[in-house]
């Protein structure tokens, strides 16, 4: 009985003693919770007290950003990959300031509202003819707001301009197909339950006229807003660079007849398609100035005529221009099939995919498409000749790639920029070995631009990349080049976890088989198909080239003793420093939100706990104090 008694005792007595260490400890647990809860809700509770108290109240969005908002919703998912470049009217602050520009390498417009059309004068489209094409509604007291996007993938500009009690989108293309057409599409929708009435600004001709006469064009039936009278006017635009200053060029408009005032009704929607042929003739003498009129006038009419026969059919006014407008489309698509992509860029200065695209656009807007077009002229290349200068590359390109020349893609805030950067572009590919590219048009001048992003080269029955080992710091894909013109080669260097670069070839297409060796051909050549093959990326010395790639086996196989290396080892990893620089804008890489989350914690626990203690230290009674440390 007694030790039974005493084992109770115990036990109780040790059941006392736990509570009283887990009441305390509850306690404490209790407080320093509490203590965080209270500091989690202070805090966010303190960013709406203070905007109550010293912040005014958040004001109305403007009705005209929103109507533009609206506007540009559509294009925001192709503005941020690059594809499309939206520019408000100024710029703000965060948008790349590229002017909106629409050109086919026969005119070129920039789409602003006193613009010149421009025609080709050597390199690019540089020679203003004194003729404003565009297209507006009126400026009103009220204000508006303005902006543009250039679609790279269609070749299409839109703009669209927000008044109080309506808006009006733009759609601008110099067609493909039909080069000596300039389009405007114009959309007025009045958003208020008021009539409405809108001024145009018309085109006009400042240049100097030779004859204006105007004639009905189109059938009785015509689709195209009723419009059947057009104005055809001829004149003279100076060559002010010409050694001879009597040469000058006839130039012809054929431009639609249509009021200059439009009654919108309640809610109601507006549409103008308003299509104007140009024609130009080569720089003639005073004594072949009738006969250029005549000629430049025949031709400006029947392109006019045929645009006409292309909008006027049986079914409806929307359904045609979409016809009309989806030939041009297919030709920019066409074009677009060979490219190029490189990862974005964080480090200062550093070359992006927005300005590539920008400048390939430009580039490619100010060069004709001869394959494609329709009733060229007798001086413009076959399709034979055509086919041959794509087939035939040898040498190009010849330099060190492109990606590092500045010059070549500076901005293009303004026209003369603009035609500055592609007259650059033109020359450097005609120097560098690319000329029978550029004599095939539009599509082999974007072969070449790819070519030299790479430093590509056809060379004596090869493909050659010449890109140095210490570049490949960044991902590059090369898409779609052309080795004949029934094989698409697609190249893609690639910077793996370990910083180390490796090269991918894959074949588009193919009408028989392709080798590829990496640099100094050491190893056996690899066939290539439509999968993806891998090459190490390797250093020689001397230097060559990191990729070959050729339809003859023996041929590459001999290469390794035609190089003459004396060394060949794999290219080292980049260092992480480059790599970070690149991926997060500075060289101290990037580290994950949940890093500085746990450090903040732990600096928030750290000091809760020291001011508990320094509270207990000095808060607490003195005997209680000599009672912890002086005990008897």
């Amino acid at each position: 009985m007694f030790r039974t008694a005493k084992n109770k005792f115990d036990s109780g007595e040790l059941m006392r003693k736990l509570k009283r260490i887990t009441d305390g400890n509850f306690m404490t647990y209790k407080r320093l919770f509490l203590l965080l809860l209270a500091i989690c809700v202070f805090f966010y509770l303190l960013p709406p007290i203070f905007k109550y108290l010293f912040m005014n109240a958040p004001e109305k969005k403007d009705p005209l950003m929103q109507c533009m908002d609206d506007r540009l919703t559509p294009f925001f998912l192709q503005n941020f990959e690059y594809d499309a470049n939206i520019r408000h009217v100024p710029p703000l602050p965060n948008e790349q300031n590229s002017i909106p520009y629409v050109g086919n390498g026969y005119i070129g417009l920039e789409i602003t509202q006193d613009a010149l059309l421009n025609i080709k004068f050597g390199r690019a489209m540089q020679l203003p003819t004194q003729f404003y094409p565009i297209v507006n509604a009126a400026e009103k007291n009220e204000g508006s707001r303005e902006a543009t996007v250039v679609e790279y993938l269609t070749g299409i500009v839109h703009r669209f301009q927000c008044f109080s009690n309506y808006f009006v989108s733009y759609a601008y293309y110099a067609h493909r197909t039909y080069p000596s057409i300039l389009m405007q599409e114009i959309k007025i929708t009045n958003t208020k339950n008021i009539m409405e009435e809108v001024t145009l600004n018309l085109p006009r001709v400042h240049f100097q006229t030779i004859s204006t006469r105007n004639m009905q064009l189109g059938s009785t039936n015509s689709v195209n807003n009723g419009i059947k009278q057009f104005d055809i006017i001829s004149g003279t635009v100076p060559l002010a660079k010409s050694k001879d200053s009597t040469n000058q060029i006839v130039i012809s408009i054929v431009k639609p007849q249509i009021t200059t005032t439009i009654q919108l009704k309640k809610r109601s929607t507006a549409r103008i398609e308003y299509p104007i042929a140009i024609h130009y003739s080569k720089p003639v003498s005073q004594q072949q100035l009738k006969e250029a009129t005549e000629e430049t006038e025949n031709k400006a009419i029947q392109a006019m005529t045929r645009a006409l026969q292309k909008l006027q059919t049986k079914t409806d006014t929307v359904a045609t221009s979409n016809v009309y407008k989806q030939e041009h489309i297919n030709v920019w698509t066409d074009l677009w099939a060979t490219g190029f992509g490189i990862s974005t860029s964080k480090a200062e200065g550093s070359l992006n995919g927005d300005r590539i695209n920008a400048t390939m656009y430009a580039v490619l807007s100010q060069t004709r498409s001869y394959e494609f077009e329709e009733f060229v002229s007798q001086t413009a290349p076959t399709k034979q000749e055509i086919d041959k200068a794509l087939t035939y590359a040898e040498g190009c390109y010849d330099s060190y790639y492109t990606l590092q020349a500045d010059n070549l893609w500076l901005n293009m805030d303004s026209l003369e920029n603009l035609n500055n950067v592609v007259s650059s572009w033109m020359l450097t590919l005609e120097k560098q070995g690319c000329h029978n590219l550029i004599r095939a048009g539009a599509s082999g001048v974007i072969q070449a631009m790819v070519l030299s992003f790479g430093s590509f080269r056809f060379s004596n029955q090869h493909l050659e990349c010449n890109m140095h080992p210490k570049t490949l710091h960044r991902d590059f894909h090369f898409r779609r080049l052309n080795y004949g013109n029934k094989t698409h080669v697609n190249v893609t260097i690639q910077v793996t976890d370990d910083n180390k670069a490796v090269i991918y070839v894959a074949l588009d297409r193919s009408d028989r088989s392709y080798y590829a060796c990496d640099g100094g051909c050491a190893d056996e050549p690899i066939l290539l198909t439509q999968s993806r093959r891998q090459f190490p990326v390797k250093i020689t010395e001397p230097l060559t080239a990191i990729l070959y790639i050729t339809e003859d086996k023996q041929h590459i196989q001999e290469l390794h003793d035609a190089l003459h290396v004396k060394q060949v080892v794999e290219a080292p990893a980049h260092e992480q420093h480059v790599i970070a620089l690149h991926k997060h804008g500075h060289q101290l890489g990037g580290l994950p939100t949940l890093f500085w989350v746990s450090i903040c914690a732990i600096i928030v626990v750290f000091h809760v706990f020291l001011c508990k203690l320094i509270i207990k230290e000095y808060c607490e009674p003195s005997d209680k104090i000599r009672y912890r440390y002086n005990k008897p």
